[in-house]
Order: C-alpha cells, then structure tokens, then sequence
C-alpha cells in the first residue's frame, strides 16, 4: 500500500515548538513507515521523516513571514494531487481546501478533520461527502449531515513524555494565548486559590494578551514562558499540580490533555466539546461548567491518582493505537475502490 500523507505548511513537520496537526501527522507517518507501509510525506522541506518526503515549500509560512501562505498552499496541494496516481490512498490533513481535487482523481482521499475553523467552511464538506472518506478527531466534533468512516483519537509516543510522581505544585496553562483556550480564566484561578500558575504558548491574539495577560506578569505568582519545544514541554507538564483548561470553545480533541495525563497530571476543565470524552471524573481529572468549579477543584486534585493518568495514556492514547486504526480505515478505502473499479 502507497500512501501520501498530506501536512499542513503552517509548521515544520513535525513542529518545533507549536503544531498540533503536524505533530499528529509526524507520528502517523512514522508509525506507518515503522510497519512497513510505503509513505510519502507532502510536508515542508525542512520537515523529517524515515519515509519519502516531497516538498515545494522549503519552510512553514509562520516561520518564515516572507511567503504568502495561499500561493504555498496551492503550489503543495496541487503537487499531491498531480501525483495522485502514484498511491493507492490520499489522506488529508489540511483542512477543506484539498477536498476541492477530490473530484478531478481517481485515487481514495481521507480526510481526518482536525475540527472545523467556522461554520462557514461546512458547504465544502458538504459537497465531497461521500466522495471523501471523513475521520472526526472525537465524536463531539461531528458536524451534522456529514457522514463518517470512523472516529480516531489522536495518540501521543508515550517515550516522549516522563512520568512523575510528585509535582512541584504549580498550576500549568498550557495553549494558544487566545479567548477561545481561557488564559484570562486561568490567571483568575490559580489567583482565587494562590496558586503559583505558568504559562506556555504561542501568543495567537495579541490584543488579548496585552489586555488579560501581561498586567498580571510578574514572574513569580503568573509566569509566561513562552513556545516550548518538547524537551520543556516534558518539564513543564510533569511538574504541574494540574493542568488548567478553561476553554471558551468546544474544543475539537485537547493534545495537552493527553500529554499531561502522560506525565500524571491530571487537567481541569470547563465540560465543552471533546473533554468528557477525554476526562473520567474524578479519575484523571475533574470536569467543571465555569471558573467557580474550576476553583473548587483545584484544593480536590490531591483526590486524583497521577499513576491512573498516566494509565489512562498507555490505555487509550498511545500512537501505536492511532497508527492501527488509520490503517484499518485505509485498507477498507482500498478494497472498497478495487471492488468498485471494473475489471
């Protein structure tokens, strides 16, 4: 089986400090290489891979502001499609934009959706269902009328993350500084509990975060230590009493969840989108309707068993579970296109 794995050009694949989507990619590619699966990753130039990498664009467009991000976009998702017929399987992980060439090639197209950015981009879904094979990320994010093969959780590599035992007792923020991952209500939490809070993640909404977050900066109650790579990454989510998710969207899965859970720190989190589906209550975490709770919570994380966190990961979340489940996805897509092709 011949795969092209399609990433996003945002990030370097796999990211150097933030890139949710192309950290998933990495691991999905490299666990396919890992079983022997022929694999060509459409990903930046300087992205790393033990398969074939093809690329136009030599680096992500948020590292490098000089490239206009829609003429790399359709220079390297042209390039995918334009080698179509050399793989039995596309698999998509841009977003919408590649679905609009599903319909000028023969070859199988999967398309995890990695949530969807506004409602305003479901009239592309919704012209290829059916055409394109859709995988939702959790069963929250499914959008009404689409149809889907399958819902996969996202897997972590476990070896990246160290498990332990004993916090050093400080709250972790751990996201974009935007409205929608709750900054703002994290600071008010780790505040109302006295609680020392750090911060780490790319700033996204710059005018937010002169407004809810610098004023409170001081380096030692509110610490914000920026973008950080996975070594400190590791550090900083095994060494926080818990990590505080007070999101003000419905959150379409929640990497740093299962990444803190990997390193036994259990996650509070405002109840919305995928968070039931990741938190059992009161076993790996606690799950709250709004900031009270979240305060209430924060003196009950002592309830919660760091070696059941870290279990819940090796159960549930490993990458080793992901790479299965997406090959299984691929040799139905396979089949279904040799019976459906005559002759």
């Amino acid at each position: 089986m011949r795969i092209a794995m399609l990433a996003p050009i945002a990030w370097r694949t796999p990211p150097r400090h933030y890139g949710p989507w192309e950290s998933v990619v990495s691991l999905l590619a490299e666990g396919l290489v890992a079983r022997g699966i022929d694999t060509t990753l459409f990903a930046t130039g300087d992205s790393q891979t033990a398969g074939k990498l093809h690329a136009v664009c030599a680096r992500g467009y948020e590292e490098d502001r000089s490239l206009i991000p829609k003429v790399w976009e359709c220079l390297h998702i042209s390039e995918v499609f334009e080698h179509a017929g050399e793989f039995d399987l596309i698999h998509n992980h841009f977003d919408f934009l590649p679905l609009s060439y599903a319909g000028l090639v023969s070859t199988p197209v999967v398309t995890t959706i990695h949530g969807f950015s506004s409602p305003g981009i479901l009239p592309v879904y919704r012209k290829y269902n059916g055409r394109v094979a859709y995988v939702s990320i959790s069963d929250a994010d499914r959008a009404e009328g689409l149809d889907y093969v399958q819902t996969i959780h996202h897997g972590i590599d476990l070896a990246r993350f160290d498990f332990q035992g004993q916090p050093d007792g400080y709250l972790l923020f751990f996201g974009r500084i935007h409205p929608d991952k709750g900054a703002r209500e994290a600071i008010e939490i780790a505040r109302a509990c006295g609680k020392r809070l750090l911060m780490a993640g790319i700033i996204q909404d710059e005018g937010y975060y002169r407004r809810h977050v610098a004023p409170h900066l001081d380096n030692d109650n509110v610490t914000y230590v920026g973008s950080v790579g996975p070594e400190q990454r590791n550090e900083l989510l095994g060494g926080a009493l818990a990590l505080l998710h007070p999101i003000g969207f419905d959150e379409p899965f929640g990497l740093s969840i299962v990444e803190a859970m990997a390193c036994g720190t259990p996650t509070i989190a405002f109840a919305r989108g995928s968070m039931p589906e990741l938190i059992e209550h009161g076993r790996n975490g606690f799950l709250v309707a709004d900031t009270a709770g979240a305060i209430e919570h924060v003196d009950r994380i002592g309830e919660i068993d760091r070696a059941a966190c870290r279990r819940t990961v090796e159960e549930r979340f490993t990458a080793d579970r992901m790479v299965g489940q997406y090959i299984e996805v691929y040799e139905r897509m396979v089949e279904n296109e040799k019976q459906a092709t005559p002759g």
